[in-house]
Parts: C-alpha cells; structure tokens; sequence
C-alpha cells in the first residue's frame, strides 16, 4: 500500500521498536545476549549497590509471588551475596521468558549503556527508518516511540546508529509506564502526552494485539511487516513493508 499521512489527517507518528523500525534478530540475538552476558557482572559490581537493591524492590513488588514459586530465596534476608544471587536468578527466570517486567527493561538499559558507550553495541534500524524519520520531521509531523523497553533503552537505540543520531527528530519516547502495550488506556494516556487528538495519530506495529488496543483508542493504525517477521494473526490490517510507502 501507499498512503499520504497529510490527507489521511495524521499530524504524529508513533512507532514500534522491535519488528517495526528494528530488526527482531538485533533485538534477540544482539541486546538480550549481550544482557544475559553481562548481568551478573553488572549485579555484582559494587559500584552498582544502590541501583541493585531498589531494582532487587521492584522485582519483590511486580512479581513477589512469582519468586516463591520459582524458588528464588527471599529478597531481604540473608546476607549480601544470596540477596544478589536471588536477584539474578529471578531476573534469568525473567529473560527466559521474555517478561515484561518494567524493573527487567529498566536493567537492561543500564546494562546496554555500558555496552553502546564502550563501542560493543551498535543501534540498528532498517534502511527505510532513518529516511522516513527525517522526512516526516520535515513535513511537520511529530515522531514518538512506544515499545516494552525502557526509555534509556529507545534512547540508545536510536542515537547510535550507523546514519548518526537520530533522536533529534523525536520528540517524545514512551515505554510501559504508559501502560500496558496492548491496552486501549495507554494509547489514550500517550494522545493525552501528545496534545492530539486520537484520530491524529497513526501507530505503527508488528502486533495486531497492539493495533486493536491503538485503534480501541480511537488512533489510526497500519501493521508493518519486516523480511525477518511476519505478525502470525495480522487482523485484516492495512500493511506496510517499508516506509517508503508512507509519504
């Protein structure tokens, strides 16, 4: 399809990260590797203590029941070293299942940037992103990002890519603060951030689930479809391969 965001009324640009603008084998394959590689290290480093134990809070808070019954040992008794083992075998229980904890996303990040700063991690986006990013900038539009992953993470995403730094051209970043992704009353919280109204918004996705919430909102809505992801329950939605199609 090709679509004119002016006559369809879109005046902002709200975007996924994984399978939209960033391929999911980056995602999978470069920044939860080099995670999972790198946490106990990061957990165990003294320099790190503060962040650990409100992060270790957190975890107790989101997911306290899950810990029991994964057998992790309990979060504030014991001494140091089991209450930072605990830590990291409930944050690999976690990754393992792809959770969307928000204290998981928010200690990745950290970990990520130590990584983009130290030249082993590179943002990446297909070819498409950063021509349409600049291009829609320049048309006026307003140009977020919703995805589960932290804003520290977006972040780092997107200002270290091989076309440069591209955070300049977007001007708000939301994760699951907001809300659930595939809840209608995020989508209202973000056109609320946005000072649009719904109908003014268009997101872009790989998951339907994420679209119906979006468009439940009362947003405009197109499903994008990338070489290395196909959504397996596309819902009759419009569909994009590249935005190129969207001018």
């Amino acid at each position: 399809m090709t679509a004119s965001l002016r006559e369809r009324g879109v005046r902002a640009v709200v975007l996924d990260i994984e399978g939209t603008t960033t391929p999911m084998a980056f995602v999978h394959e470069v920044l939860f590797s080099y995670a999972r590689t790198h946490l106990e290290a990061f957990i165990r480093d003294p320099a790190h203590a503060d962040l650990v134990q409100d992060l270790a809070t957190q975890f107790a808070t989101e997911h306290g029941g899950e810990a029991e019954v994964m057998g992790a040992p309990p979060w504030r008794s014991g001494d140091n070293v089991e209450r930072l083992d605990s830590v990291i075998t409930y944050v690999l229980w976690l990754m393992d299942r792809d959770r969307k904890s928000p204290a998981l996303k928010t200690l990745q990040g950290y970990i990520w940037e130590i990584g983009y700063h130290a030249g082993q991690l590179r943002g990446a986006t297909f070819a498409d992103v950063p021509p349409a990013l600049r291009r829609w900038r320049s048309d006026g539009l307003t140009l977020a990002i919703y995805s589960s992953g932290s804003v520290l993470a977006q972040q780092l995403i997107f200002s270290m890519t091989d076309d440069g730094d591209l955070t300049p051209l977007i001007s708000h970043f939301f994760d699951t603060m907001v809300g659930p992704k595939r809840s209608a009353g995020s989508y209202t919280r973000i056109a609320s951030a946005l000072a649009l109204g719904p109908a003014h918004i268009l997101f872009l996705s790989d998951v339907a689930a994420e679209l119906d919430a979006a468009r439940a909102a009362g947003w405009q809505v197109i499903l994008t479809v990338r070489p290395d992801h196909v959504a397996p329950n596309p819902g009759g939605y419009e569909q994009v391969t590249t935005f190129d199609a969207l001018q």
